[in-house]
C-alpha cells in the first residue's frame, strides 16, 4: 500500500490546514523527498501579529549560493536580496530548533513549472503503472478506494498542485520557487523545510533513521511513526519561526493566501487520501508537541535516538516509547489458494489505518463515526495483513490478523465493525458464535474473534477460499 511515508508530502501551511497555531512564548514510495503543496482549508485562526522580524543571532552562516548542485535544470543565482533573507531564516531555525548544520545546503532556484516537473518525475521515477494497479487493487479489496480508481493519476495532478519548494534528502539540496513568489507564505515554508535539512545533517534521515525506501517498504507501520516525528518536529519549529520571526508583511500575506486558497484536486481526493496526507503534520505535531512539553527540544532531540515505531505511539503518546507492537506472522498462503495466485502485498496496518478503513471508506454510507472508528481502533496491539491476487480471474483474497492490548479492546472492535462491514457489503453479517460471515454478490468476508483478543478478518471471491485459507490461519 503506497503510503506517504518517504515522499513526505506537504500542504503548504499543512499546519494551518490541521489545527491551530499557537502564538509560541514564543499509504510504497519514491525517495524521501519534501514537496510543499499550497492547498489548505481556510478556517483556521492565525495568530496574533508578532510584530517586526526580531533580531537574528550573528552566527557565521556559510553562502548558499556557491555550494555546487546536482539538479539537472539551469538555475537563477539568488541575488543578494534573497540570499540574504534565506541565510536570515535559516539562522532563525538554527538559534529556536537548537541544532547545528554541518554544512551549507544548496539552494536551487526553479520556475513553478519546474519545481512541478522536478517533483512529478521524483516521485514516479519507480512508481510504474503495475505498482499503482496493485495498489488499487490493495486499496479497494480493504475499502478505501472504488476499484479501477487511476491512483497514479490522482498523483500527478495531486503532485502538480501549485508546488512551492522542498529539500530532497537525497540529493541534500533545497529546491525555492523563483521571481515573485518567495513571500510570506514560501518564508514559513523555507522554515518548516530548513528545519528538514537541520535534522537530517544531525540524524541522517535515510540511514540513521532507517527511512528509506527499501526498509519503508517492508514496514510502512514503522515509516509512517518516523515520518510524523520528523514532520511534527518541523511543524513545530515553523510554528516557533512564525511566532518569533515573522513579520507583520509576512502574517499578512500568509492570511491573505490562506483567504485566498483553492485546492481542487486536494478537495476531490478519496476521504481517507485526504486524511492520511495530513496525518505526519496533524497527529506528528500533537505527538512531537507532547515530547515538547515534557522536557523541550532535548526531549525532541531525544525522541530520534529512540524514534516512535507504530502509528499508535504517534496517536497515544503517553504509549510512546513502552508499548511497541506484537509481532504478527501470517503464514504463507500459496498453497491453500492453489495456483494461479501471486503474493501481492503484506504488512501492519496499525491503529491509524484501521482507523481510516472504519471511517474514511469509499462508500460514505458504510462510514462509523470518528468516535466509534477511534475507540474501535484503540487498543491495537499488532496486526500483519496479506493480499493475493488472482490475475486469470481477476480475484483478490485479503487477510489481516489483529492482536487488541486487552479481550475488552477486541470485543470492542468486533462489536463495531459489523456497523461498517452491514453497509460496505450490503448484506447483514451472520453470526454463530464468534464467527460473523457475509455473503454478498461478488465476495464473501469472515470476521472471527479466537483467545479472547485476536480478530482474523478474510475477504475472498468465496466462501470455500475463506475456509480454505481460515484452516492454514487459524489451524
Amino acid at each position: 500500500m503506497r503510503r506517504f511515508y518517504a515522499l513526505i508530502v506537504v500542504l503548504l501551511l499543512s499546519s494551518l490546514a490541521c489545527f491551530s497555531i499557537p502564538t509560541p512564548a514564543p499509504t510504497h514510495t519514491s525517495r524521501p523527498t519534501e514537496v510543499v503543496n499550497t492547498q489548505a482549508p481556510t478556517d483556521t485562526p492565525i495568530p496574533a501579529a508578532a510584530g517586526t522580524q526580531a533580531p537574528v543571532a550573528q552566527t557565521p552562516t556559510a553562502a548558499t549560493t556557491e555550494e555546487p548542485t546536482k539538479t539537472p535544470y539551469p538555475t537563477s543565482v539568488l541575488d543578494s536580496q534573497m540570499t540574504s533573507l534565506i541565510d536570515q531564516i535559516q539562522q532563525q531555525v538554527i538559534e529556536e530548533r537548537g541544532l547545528q548544520p554541518s554544512h551549507p545546503v544548496p539552494v536551487v532556484l526553479l520556475s513553478p513549472d519546474e519545481l512541478k516537473q522536478n517533483v512529478v518525475n521524483d516521485f514516479l521515477a519507480d512508481y510504474t503503472d503495475e505498482k499503482s494497479a496493485d495498489d488499487v487493487i490493495e486499496l479497494s479489496a480493504i475499502g478505501l478506494l472504488e476499484p479501477g480508481f487511476d491512483l497514479r493519476g490522482l498523483y500527478i495532478n495531486l503532485l502538480s498542485e501549485q508546488i512551492a519548494g522542498y529539500y530532497d534528502n537525497d540529493m541534500g539540496e533545497m529546491f525555492v520557487v523563483q521571481g515573485e513568489g518567495f513571500q510570506g507564505p514560501e518564508h514559513l515554508t523555507y522554515a518548516h523545510e530548513y528545519t528538514h535539512v537541520l535534522q537530517d545533517q544531525n540524524y541522517d534521515i535515510k540511514n540513521g533513521l532507517n527511512y528509506n525506501d527499501d526498509a519503508c517498504e517492508a514496514d510502512t507501520e514503522r515509516c509512517a511513526a518516523i515520518q510524523a516525528l520528523i514532520e511534527g518536529d518541523a511543524s513545530l519549529s515553523e510554528f516557533t519561526w512564525f511566532g518569533s520571526y515573522a513579520s507583520s508583511q509576512d502574517q499578512q500575506q500568509i492570511l491573505d493566501f490562506i483567504n485566498s486558497l483553492q485546492s481542487p484536486v486536494y478537495d476531490s481526493s478519496p476521504a481517507f487520501l485526504k486524511d492520511d496526507f495530513v496525518f505526519p503534520y496533524d497527529q506528528g505535531y500533537t505527538f512531537v508537541t507532547s515530547l515538547h512539553d515534557q522536557g523541550g527540544w532535548a526531549a525532541v532531540d531525544a525522541a530520534y535516538h529512540n524514534p516512535p515505531v507504530s502509528t499508535e505511539q504517534i496517536l497515544h503518546p503517553e504509549l510512546y516509547p513502552n508499548d511497541t507492537p506484537i509481532p504478527v506472522d501470517l503464514p504463507d498462503l500459496s498453497s491453500a489458494l492453489g495456483d494461479g495466485w501471486r503474493e501481492l502485498s503484506r504488512n501492519q496496518m496499525g491503529e491509524w489505518y484501521t482507523y481510516l478503513i472504519l471511517a474514511r471508506g469509499a462508500n460514505p454510507n458504510a462510514r462509523l463515526a470518528d468516535a466509534t472508528a477511534q475507540s474501535a481502533a484503540a487498543g491495537w496491539g499488532g496486526d500483519e495483513y496479506v493480499v493475493y491476487q488472482k490475475d486469470s480471474t481477476n480475484s483478490t483474497a485479503f487477510v489481516m490478523q489483529t492482536i487488541w492490548d486487552t479481550n475488552n479492546d477486541a470485543s470492542e472492535f468486533v462489536t463495531a465493525f459489523p456497523q461498517y462491514a452491514n453497509t460496505r457489503f450490503a448484506v447483514s453479517g451472520d453470526q454463530q458464535g464468534d464467527t460473523i460471515t457475509w455473503t454478498y454478490e461478488g465476495g464473501y468476508s469472515l470476521l472471527i474473534l479466537t483467545g479472547g483478543n485476536t480478530t482474523t478478518w478474510i475477504i475472498t471471491p468465496d466462501a470455500a477460499t475463506a475456509q480454505a485459507i481460515l484452516g492454514v490461519v487459524q489451524p
